[in-house]
Order: structure tokens, then sequence, then C-alpha cells
């Protein structure tokens, strides 16, 4: 086996949880190089770190599987689906859920979303592309699944020297599966939805809708498929309008509510930012959703999605009712959880607005995030309260 020593006190972040460690890191091999192997890490003064898969061609030269010496085969691959299976089903998800949250369930590069009885899977490393085949069998064995479709259609493989792939790799199905959320019918697009079908992160954010929604008047904005529209009309809002800028996502929007007969749904295929300067919509919603794509995916555009974020939550801040609220979310890893409140004030000041903070969210209980690593922690949600 491939041994790896790292830089002098390179080690210090590894033991105390971090799951990646990167080329610039690493001093030295012993050994045959394979990329896509397991690798044995070892500090300057060879003292054990951990065990990771290896990839010489990227810059996450090493991703962290267990920080104990002990086999990486079959069998522990197994335990770990198991213990990410078992997790989900203590908390009562398993109906739609995230399965396996890649190192955040200490499966680096694998993500599997649970869709009724299919599964969705995401494969985003060298090493757990090898052994897929094995990843697959493991997954038909713990979840009884009658088809997985594979998502890994996405660029960052590039960087672990994969090409991109989608398409059905195990059973025989109609990639449009319906599933259930919070008590409400989906319709979800294995093969061509946003992620792996469908945005699960924002279950819980969507079901505390209830404590909000009776009687209210709701703008759901950047509505995709339609789920804070379709919560807000379950849980009693008078009226409910719903604004994309697609038109696939209105028509399914349309669809969804057909799926659950939901009839005064109201859909606008407009631009967002558009939508919010109208000036016949001042003081016409009581709650305002803002779950916007993420406006910035590295450190080096942060400073531009500020701006991008902080203009749509000042335009919604400026036409919600007194006595309103606003959802708002940001998705950006990047833009961490001060510098969002921070933008949120920043908006206020110029909205001239009183507002209470009065919820402060994440990302659901089936997305868990490694407490040694915030690169998993990347939904933030605040509910805001607007007193004058």
């Amino acid at each position: 086996m491939l041994k790896v020593y790292l830089n002098k006190n390179e080690e210090i972040r590894i033991l105390e949880g971090h799951p990646w460690i990167f080329s610039n890191e690493v001093n030295h091999f012993e050994g045959n190089i394979v990329s896509g192997d397991v690798a044995e890490v070892y500090t300057y003064d060879n003292r054990f770190v951990c065990l990771g898969f290896f990839n010489a061609n990227s810059k996450i030269m090493i991703r962290v599987l267990s920080l104990k010496k002990e086999e990486i085969h079959y069998d522990f691959f197994k335990r770990r689906i198991e213990d990410a299976y078992n997790y989900r089903k203590d908390i009562q998800v398993l109906d739609s859920c995230r399965l396996i949250f890649s190192e955040a369930d200490l499966l680096p590069g694998l993500i599997v979303d649970k869709y009724g009885d299919y599964l969705s899977i995401q494969i985003l490393s060298l090493g757990m592309e090898k052994i897929k085949a094995d990843i697959i069998k493991i997954l038909v064995e713990v979840t009884k699944t009658l088809g997985i479709y594979e998502r890994s259609d996405v660029s960052i493989r590039q960087k672990e020297g994969l090409e991109e792939f989608k398409g059905i790799v195990y059973g025989n199905f109609n990639p449009i599966v319906e599933i259930k959320e919070n008590d409400i019918k989906m319709y979800v697009d294995l093969e061509n939805g946003q992620k792996t079908g469908y945005f699960l992160d924002q279950k819980f954010n969507r079901a505390n809708l209830k404590y909000y929604a009776k009687d209210k008047v709701v703008l759901d904005c950047f509505s995709h498929t339609g789920g804070f529209a379709l919560h807000a009309y379950k849980y009693g809002a008078s009226k409910v309008i719903a604004v994309d800028i697609s038109q696939k996502a209105v028509d399914d929007i349309k669809k969804n509510a057909e799926l659950n007969n939901f009839n005064n749904i109201e859909t606008v295929c407009e631009d967002v930012f558009s939508y919010l300067r109208r000036e016949d919509n001042k003081d016409k919603f009581d709650i305002i959703v803002l779950d916007p794509p993420a406006f910035t995916k590295s450190k080096e555009t942060v400073a531009k999605a500020y701006k991008g974020y902080k203009d749509i939550n000042l335009q919604a801040m400026k036409i919600i009712k007194k006595g309103g609220y606003l959802f708002t979310f940001s998705c950006s890893q990047h833009m961490q959880a001060n510098l969002f409140l921070e933008m949120l004030n920043d908006a206020k000041i110029d909205a001239n607005r009183q507002i209470q903070l009065i919820d402060f969210r994440i990302q659901s209980i089936d997305h868990p995030t490694l407490l040694a690593s915030d690169e998993a922690l990347y939904l933030k949600c605040a509910v805001l309260h607007f007193i004058d």
C-alpha cells in the first residue's frame, strides 16, 4: 500500500477531523503510486495519521476514509452505508431524504438521495468511482431499492480526472418518480432535475411555513418545482404566487399542484429581480420566500454575490407588508453565515425598515456536516419579521 508522508504539522487539522489533505501538504511518497487506491498517511516523523483515497492528479490528494488502521474492503463500505441508512431511519425521513452526504457520512465523494423506492447517486471522487459496482450492490442490499439512477453529470468530476455520466445503473424504470414530502406529493425528474432530481435540503424549512402561512398572501420566488408554494397552500395561505424565470419550472409547479388538487396557486414566468420591482407589488405580500440559486461558487466571486443577494433582499424588504415575514436563503458555501447576516442588515438599512431576526436555520437534518469542516454547511436561512 502506498505511504504518503506529510509536511511538518500538517496532520493537526486531519486528526481534528477535517476530511481532506491537499497536494501542497504532502512531502513525499513510499511505494507504488496508483490514483484511486487507498493510501496510508503518516506524519513527517512517521506516525500514522489516516487512511484515504489517493489521487495524484487532484488538488485534494487524499480524501480521508478512517483515522484508524483497518482493512478497507467491501464490508467496511457496507458498515458505513448501513450507519448512514440507520441514522435517516432514526430521524424518520426515509420516504425521501439525502441518504449519504459524502464526507459528512465518512464516504468521501459519494452522494445518495432516496426518492421513495428509487435512489439517485452522484460519484465525485476517483476512489469511489473505482468501487462503484460494489457501492451499487451494497445500496441494493441495504435499501431494497427498485432502481438507481446515476447523476454524475457535474463538471467537478473533471478535477478528479473523471468524465461526466448520467443514466440508469440498476433496474429498469421511468426516471420521473413520485415522492411525498411532508405529506405533499411531488414529481421528481431523476434524469434532468436539479442536483440529483430535487432540493431535498429544504424539507424542514418548507415544513416551518406551517407556523406562519395560515390566511396569508405568500410569494414564492425562484420557486423551481413549487416546494415552498405547495407547502404554503397546504398550511392555509389565502393566496399563493409562485415566480420562476423558467417556463419548465412553471409547468412543473402546475403539475405538482394538480397532483395534490391544489387549485389556487398562481404561477408567473418572469425574472424575480424584475418582478419584485413592480410598483403594484408594494404592501401586497404577508410572506415572501427568497430561495435563489447560488450566486457564488468560489471565494473570488463572493463580493459580486454579496451585491446580488443584497439587491434581491432589498427589493423584498421594500414591498413586504408591516407585520410580514421574509424567509431568505443562501445555498452558497462561500456566503458564510456572518456575511449573510451582515448583508441582510446592510439591505435593511437601505430599505429603512425595522426588522426582527426571529429564526436562523440550516439545511435539513439528513444533510449533516462535520464539526471540523464547514464545507458541507452551505445552506443558511433567516426568518425576518417586519415590525414597522
